[in-house]
């Protein structure tokens, strides 16, 4: 890979759509998954996407573990809306090459080569009855997306695209894979629980040499984060997936591993503050 091609590629990797999440208290009152769905006039999927992008922020969680909502952070999102339905175009997403690009006005190919290349980030995926991976976008961003780079909608490919795309690159893994993480980072402020996200990206080998400590693996791997809503639950469908969730361009694994430098800096520093060691589940 030329040095121009790997600077392009970092550059790619490391450019994520930003996401506004506060995470401020709530009201008193919970409710259960299902019901905070129903009041808001979504169904599952759509509130669980609103859940992933911060729109919809979770409250204390039950004892068995289950999240809950408060009606308070309810009413906030149904009057930061405005006017009914436009939630349900917030969250709403296509799935597929084809579906994408019919919202862009371009054909299925050229549309593959914009979210290959990069410009275009999938919100989500999901694995066919053939063990292929369909990617899904938000129907919102790719509209806005169609408005403010009109000239990227017709003609020829710039060169760093070509080869890109002659170099068999694809950054459609990875592009989620910053998305995923970044909101789940911006989902908490604990020192343990930010490092255990960013090692749950990182490939076993590469997480050892990271964290020699089997004491603080198994923290990290007490707190990771539960896959994505829409993983599958098959078995042969989710091996496919699983390999979506761990970094893979050299690149990419660098970056994750900085990160995670970082924050078991942080992260250990407090620990020492506080005379304790964080513990699975605290």
């Amino acid at each position: 890979m030329t040095t121009q091609l790997t600077t392009q590629l970092t550059t790619r990797l490391t450019t994520c759509v930003p996401v506004d999440v506060d995470v401020e208290g709530h009201g008193d009152e919970l409710v259960g998954g299902v019901r905070a769905a129903g009041e808001l006039g979504l169904s599952r999927g759509e509130f669980a996407r609103a859940v992933q992008l911060g729109i919809v922020r979770a409250g204390p969680p039950a004892s068995s573990g289950a999240a809950r909502y408060a009606r308070a952070e309810l009413e906030r999102v149904r009057s930061a809306e405005g006017r009914p339905g436009a939630l349900r175009e917030r969250v709403e997403t296509v799935a597929g090459a084809q579906a994408a690009a019919e919202v862009t006005g371009v054909g299925p190919s050229r549309f593959t080569r914009l979210a290959r290349c990069g410009y275009v980030i999938p919100v989500a995926y999901r694995i066919n009855r053939y063990r292929a991976v369909v990617w899904l976008y938000l129907a919102a961003e790719l509209r806005e997306f169609a408005a403010r780079e009109p000239m990227m909608l017709r003609g020829i490919a710039p060169p760093p695209d070509r080869e890109l795309m002659a170099a068999g690159m694809d950054l459609r893994p990875p592009k989620w894979r910053g998305r995923h993480v970044g909101l789940l980072l911006r989902r908490t402020a604990e020192p343990w629980e930010r490092a255990a996200v960013l090692a749950s990206v990182l490939p076993e080998e590469e997480l050892r040499r990271a964290v020699p400590d089997p004491a603080e693996r198994i923290v990290l791997a007490a707190l990771a984060p539960p896959p994505p809503y829409g993983h599958p639950q098959i078995p042969a469908a989710a091996v496919v997936a699983r390999r979506l969730l761990k970094a893979e361009p050299p690149e990419e694994v660098h970056w994750y591993r900085s990160s995670l430098d970082f924050a078991l800096s942080g992260a250990r520093g407090q620990s020492k503050s506080t005379g304790e060691r964080a513990r699975p589940g605290s």
